[in-house]
């Protein structure tokens, strides 16, 4: 059976960072086959000839060196993987949000318990947080409990957040704005594994023993 040939996929440097094929100009290479065999320094023209005809691409993947190393591939589906790599990071990755979390001066011990419990988790999840003390009526001239009610949240979740600045009328609203801890965050969900880690451990061991 006879080598394919194939038309030669040429990346220019400046539509693409990767240099392929033809775009390689040097004279010669240190050239890595598909299946990550060394097959030594040679001519760069004698590279692209080898690859051209298993049908794959002479990829540059180590321009500094000297020579520069090149490896014998499937281009399209090497970019194709990067690509998919990319997107995967890029999904798994948090993109920060603002959030807002609103209070009345008079709230319930109840209520404020339950809105901390949701900025908590935004924090945690690394979002900022807004949090505004909406003042109706006669409540304006109570600024101050506003304030006093801000101090306790800011208490409260001094673990892992801090205002931004101080807390700022505007209207008939005063508020701050949380900034996660990240240093803390990370330190306070390790130890949150490491707990979980210990526990399941520990009841791992009380079943051995009742077997």
């Amino acid at each position: 059976m006879g080598f394919r040939r194939r038309r030669w996929r040429d990346a220019r440097p400046e539509e693409d960072k990767i240099r392929v094929n033809r775009a390689i100009r040097v004279l010669e290479v240190r050239v890595v086959n598909e299946d990550g065999q060394q097959l030594g320094i040679m001519a760069t023209e004698t590279a692209r000839d080898i690859a051209g005809r298993v049908g794959l691409d002479l990829v540059e993947i180590s321009p500094t060196a000297a020579p520069p190393v090149c490896k014998i591939m499937d281009y399209g589906r090497y970019k194709y993987e990067l690509k998919k790599k990319a997107a995967s990071a890029k999904k798994s990755q948090h993109q920060s949000q603002l959030k807002e979390i609103k209070l009345r001066p008079q709230i319930s011990e109840h209520d404020l318990d339950f809105k901390l419990k949701n900025t908590r988790k935004f924090l945690l999840e690394g979002d900022k947080v807004r949090m505004t003390v909406m003042f109706r009526g006669r409540e304006i001239v109570h600024t101050q409990v506003g304030r006093d009610l801000l101090e306790r949240v800011k208490e409260r979740l001094a673990e892992i957040a801090a205002p931004e600045s101080f807390a700022r009328m505007e209207g008939r609203t005063l508020s701050f704005t949380l900034a996660p801890n990240r240093q803390a965050i990370d330190k306070l969900k390790a130890k949150e594994r490491a707990m979980e880690t210990k526990a399941a451990k520990a009841t791992e061991e009380e079943k051995g023993a009742e077997n």
